[in-house]
C-alpha cells in the first residue's frame, strides 16, 4: 500500500512539474510552493541581459518593436515565420542585430531606427493646427511640446474653432495611412447647428451628393439622443479641409460648436479638454491593422 501511495505521489510530482512559461505566470500571482516541492520551483539566477550597446547594433525583435508594429516577445514570432527582412534579405535568426545603416522592412513596410511615439490630444478651441505660426497666434504643438523628446507631427487637420481628438506621431506610414481616404478611417464628429436639422436634409446628406465639384460621402448621420435636433452626430472617411463645416452650409445651417469624438477607433473617454495621452501598446497595434 505504502509502495502504491509513494509511486502515486512520484508519478503525481512528475506530471505536475510546470513547464517554463507556467513557472513565471505562478510567480506573477505571487505562488508560494508546497514545502515537499521546493526543488520543483527552485528560482533561477539572474539572466537578465545586460544592456545593449547601440554602437554594436540593435536586435531585430526591439527593433521592430521600437517602430510600434508589435511587442517584442511578438517580433520574436513573426521573424521566426520569415516576416521581416534586413537589407532585402529575409532574416529568421533570433538575436540578429540591425546596424545603423541597415534597411529594415516588416512584411514589406520600411521601419526606422527611431522610437516611434504616438500622442492623443483633446484639442481647445481657439487653437491652430500647425507646428509654428509666424503671427504669433497659439498652436496645438504649445500643449504637447513636452509629451515627448522625439519630434512629433499632428495627424491631419482641425481648424482653429474645432474641438477634440487630434493625434500626433513621427511615424511617417502610419499618418500616411490615416489620412488617405483610401483606408476608410472614421471620424465622427457632434455639430451644433444654429437651427434645427430637418429630416428631408438629414435624408439629403446621408445620400452621395455634390460639392464643390466633388462628390461627398457621409458615412452616417443622426441626431443626438437625448438633445434637440440642433445637435447632430455625423460620421465621414473624407480628409477635405473644413468638410463638415461645408457640408452643412451647403444646406443652409451654420455650425456653432464643432467636437470630433472619434478618430479611427480613438475615443475622447476619460481625456479632458486641453490635455493628453500617449496611446496604448494595443492602440497602436489596432491602428496599424487599419
Amino acid at each position: 500500500m505504502a509502495a502504491r501511495e509513494n509511486s502515486s505521489r512520484g508519478r503525481h510530482a512528475k506530471k505536475s512539474t510546470p513547464q517554463k512559461s507556467t513557472a513565471k505566470k505562478m510567480k506573477t500571482k505571487n505562488f508560494r510552493p508546497n514545502p515537499q516541492n521546493v526543488k520543483t520551483y527552485k528560482r533561477k539566477p539572474n539572466t537578465t541581459p545586460k544592456k545593449e550597446n547601440v554602437a554594436d547594433g540593435v536586435r531585430l525583435n526591439k527593433y521592430i518593436a521600437n517602430a510600434g508594429v508589435c511587442s517584442r516577445r511578438e517580433a520574436d514570432v513573426y521573424i521566426a515565420a520569415g516576416n521581416a527582412t534586413v537589407n532585402g534579405k529575409i532574416i529568421t535568426e533570433m538575436g540578429y542585430k540591425v546596424q545603423v545603416d541597415d534597411v529594415v522592412r516588416f512584411d514589406g513596410a520600411l521601419l526606422s531606427m527611431e522610437e516611434k511615439k504616438y500622442v492623443l490630444l483633446n484639442k481647445p478651441k481657439n487653437m491652430i493646427t500647425t507646428m509654428e505660426d509666424d503671427r504669433g497666434r497659439i498652436t496645438v504643438m504649445d500643449i504637447i511640446d513636452k509629451a515627448t523628446k522625439e519630434r512629433i507631427y499632428p495627424v491631419g487637420r482641425l481648424d482653429r474653432n474645432t474641438t477634440g481628438l487630434l493625434m500626433f506621431t513621427n511615424d511617417g506610414e502610419l499618418a500616411k495611412k490615416l489620412t488617405h481616404p483610401k483606408h476608410n478611417v472614421k471620424k465622427l464628429y457632434h455639430a451644433s447647428l444654429d437651427k434645427k436639422l430637418s429630416m428631408k436634409d438629414m435624408q439629403a446628406i446621408s445620400n452621395n451628393f455634390m460639392l464643390e465639384g466633388k462628390m461627398v460621402f457621409v458615412d452616417a448621420i443622426s441626431y443626438v439622443e437625448g438633445e434637440s435636433k440642433t445637435e447632430v452626430g455625423i460620421e465621414i472617411h473624407s480628409g477635405r479641409n473644413r468638410i463638415v463645416r461645408k457640408i452643412f452650409e451647403h444646406f443652409g445651417y451654420a455650425v456653432v460648436k464643432l467636437d470630433r469624438v472619434l478618430f479611427a477607433g480613438l475615443t475622447k473617454k476619460n481625456l479632458p479638454r486641453g490635455h493628453y495621452r500617449p496611446l496604448t501598446n494595443q492602440e497602436v497595434i489596432n491602428l496599424n491593422m487599419i
